[in-house]
């Protein structure tokens, strides 16, 4: 498509994954099969956490509220994905782009900082069992909720204010199936500078340092673990971390490796696949993770289900 420099401009064409026609029920059926189990998998969750008592704990909390923040992470890009395919129409309106890109940044930021207050809860529960309920105390674990949200809303703000200076475009084409904040910014004419800064600036504050607390943590959890003389001591120590670990490796698997990864030879199609990844194939997965891995989950779900 030729570039023009837009200075009004009332919608956005998202990129398709394919233009075949043929293909468009295949991935109608697939992309909405994968968004129902990732809706109903999390609520699941949540459900098993808050009907059983014995689950009304720190960790489960904080589960509870990461499948819930899933569920919107999902349903920020996903719903519209689909409804593209059905209709056969890439247009997003202005208004409706800004609005995604809020609650993508909003919810994808609130997954992050919840990982690592997970990370967290876990090492005061194994370096400092005997202070854990004065430590992780509810009102402890609500402000670190609050807090959690509190700075995924000034980053997603951050975001869209910084967009809503952009008075022309070089294009109306986005490389991807949503508005994805980086690539919004690209099509602006003015210079790349403020893209970079806040591109850098808020990648060190979201990605940087949440993933150093993560690594931090489990460093000295695993220290902690490996004092421990009985072998069934260090399994019963590892096996409460395995699952968050689990998650924890997905998400930055696929959200930071596919894209640092691809930065040198990108490609929209890998950009897409990419994005597929975090935005849909983590958060379906990590129901299942934590319901194989867990026995009081499962447990609890089993329960459910012959009800």
């Amino acid at each position: 498509m030729e570039r023009h420099n837009l200075t009004f401009v009332s919608e956005f064409y998202l990129m398709r994954f394919s233009a075949d026609p043929d293909l468009q029920p295949v991935l109608f059926g697939l992309f909405l099969s994968m968004y129902l189990v990732t809706v109903l998998g999390n609520l699941l969750i949540i459900l098993a956490v808050s009907s059983d008592s014995h689950l009304h704990t720190p960790m489960y909390f904080f589960l509870s509220n990461l499948s819930l923040t899933d569920i919107c992470f999902t349903s920020s890009t996903v719903p519209k994905m689909i409804l593209g395919i059905s209709t056969q129409s890439r247009v997003i309106s202005y208004g409706g782009c800004l609005t995604q890109m809020y609650l993508f940044v909003l919810f994808g930021c609130t997954d992050n900082v919840l990982l690592t207050v997970m990370a967290y809860d876990r090492f005061v529960a194994i370096c400092h069992p005997l202070h854990y309920a004065m430590i992780m105390n509810p009102r402890l674990c609500v402000l670190l909720l609050l807090l959690s949200v509190f700075l995924s809303l000034l980053n997603s703000q951050a975001h869209n204010l910084i967009a809503l200076q952009v008075t022309c475009f070089k294009d109306v084409e986005i490389a991807n199936f949503f508005c994805f904040p980086s690539q919004l910014l690209d099509l602006s004419c003015s210079d790349t500078l403020t893209k970079n800064i806040v591109t850098y600036v808020f990648g060190i504050l979201f990605g940087f340092f949440p993933m150093s607390g993560i690594i931090f943590s489990y460093y000295k959890i695993v220290s902690a673990t490996l004092k421990i003389p009985s072998s069934e001591g260090r399994y019963k120590a590892f096996s409460t971390c395995g699952s968050h670990l689990s998650v924890v490796c997905l998400f930055y698997g696929t959200s930071l490796g596919t894209y640092l990864g691809s930065i040198s030879s990108y490609s929209p199609s890998k950009g897409m696949v990419a994005s597929v990844m975090y935005t849909l194939v983590t958060p379906m997965l990590n129901p299942f993770i934590y319901s194989l891995r867990n026995k009081d989950i499962s447990s609890t779900i089993k329960r459910l289900h012959h009800w």
